[in-house]
């Protein structure tokens, strides 16, 4: 009988302390909405499948995006068919690796651009696969590297691989000041181009800061009397601006845009190719950053730090559209 109940308690035992490991805290949507229907609650902690990492997370970035998709954006039908959690920007120390991983081990350091289709950063556990994480940059901490990668790998898509931007070109960068800009213009400077950004009255030193050779006032002044005949546009504005760019490209030129439409009678006209940009996962890219941030060619600047039960918090204030560099959630304390 002693045994039986021995055997039973143990059962209990691990039955609840499974039950334990098994949940996590996470910021929860049950429905499409504003930063609002967020909630902080108990949520299942993922299980990595073969192809995926396990990772506790330390930080989540917080993004324009996240709060697209949280609204229904990329929804057909509007209906949530399970609870979401947002994020797709974090940094941790991987938990636990999948059987055809063989890019990371336990205890590693990483830093990963969750795909926009799985999420899941705002969470204290969240999975990632090989080809959306690398290892953190040693330079910066962890909340520093949580506010690089959809941004910076958004730059670097739209300059290097798409513009094909190098030495000895010019760039326009709309938007400077932003997440995506903050880090195209020291991507552009890295890579040997001249570069020109735009940024509110009040962000001027700041674009200085960043490595701008040319820092232009949109508030007071007329980007196409400054940057003329440039190689590459980088637009994450749309609009007048978008439409007003195409004539400061010279021909033969390239503009990337991350938010609107291009106009190909436009880019006919003036003998010029662009491109819409969707960025996309790639750990490559990310390694290459990493290096970069190494070398002390990029800074991160994170402008607010919020813990994780403020999340309705940051996505309002990356609702704005206004900040400098970016906004990040602190998940976890930071390793020693």
């Amino acid at each position: 009988m002693k045994t039986k109940i021995f055997l039973a308690s143990g059962i209990f035992l691990a039955a609840a302390a499974f039950a334990h490991s098994a949940s996590m805290k996470a910021i929860v949507a049950h429905e499409y909405g504003g930063p609002e229907v967020l909630k902080y609650e108990d949520a299942p902690r993922p299980e990595p499948k073969d192809d995926q990492i396990l990772v506790r997370v330390i930080a989540a970035g917080v993004n324009p995006v996240d709060g697209m998709i949280l609204s229904g954006m990329f929804s057909k039908d509007k209906k949530l068919t399970s609870p979401l959690i947002p994020g797709g920007d974090i940094s941790g120390i991987v938990e636990q690796t999948g059987s055809k991983i063989t890019k990371f081990k336990k205890g590693d350091a990483i830093y990963a651009y969750l795909s926009l289709r799985n999420n899941g950063g705002y969470a204290e556990y969240a999975v990632a696969n090989e080809k959306e994480a690398a290892i953190k940059p040693k330079s910066i901490s962890f909340e520093q590297a949580a506010a690089v990668p959809i941004v910076a790998l958004t730059a670097w898509q739209a300059l290097v691989d798409s513009a094909k931007l190098g030495a000895g070109q010019s760039v326009l960068i709309h938007g400077g000041s932003g997440g995506v800009g903050m880090f195209a213009i020291q991507i552009a400077k890295a890579r040997g181009a001249k570069v020109f950004a735009t940024a509110s009255t009040a962000n001027q030193t700041f674009l200085k800061e960043l490595g701008a050779h040319v820092a232009i006032d949109y508030k007071t002044q007329k980007f196409e009397d400054i940057a003329k005949d440039v190689d590459v546009v980088l637009d994450s504005v749309g609009g007048d601006t978008l439409a007003r760019s195409y004539g400061v490209i010279k021909k033969g030129g390239f503009i990337s845009t991350l938010v609107a439409r291009l106009d190909q009678a436009e880019l006919d006209k003036h003998g010029i190719h662009g491109e819409e940009i969707n960025v996309r996962p790639n750990s490559e890219e990310l390694t290459e950053l990493g290096k970069l941030i190494d070398a002390g060619k990029i800074k991160v600047v994170v402008s607010q730090t919020f813990p994780l039960t403020d999340a309705i918090k940051a996505q309002q204030r990356a609702a704005t559209g206004h900040t400098r560099g970016k906004i990040v959630l602190k998940v976890a304390d930071e390793p020693k």
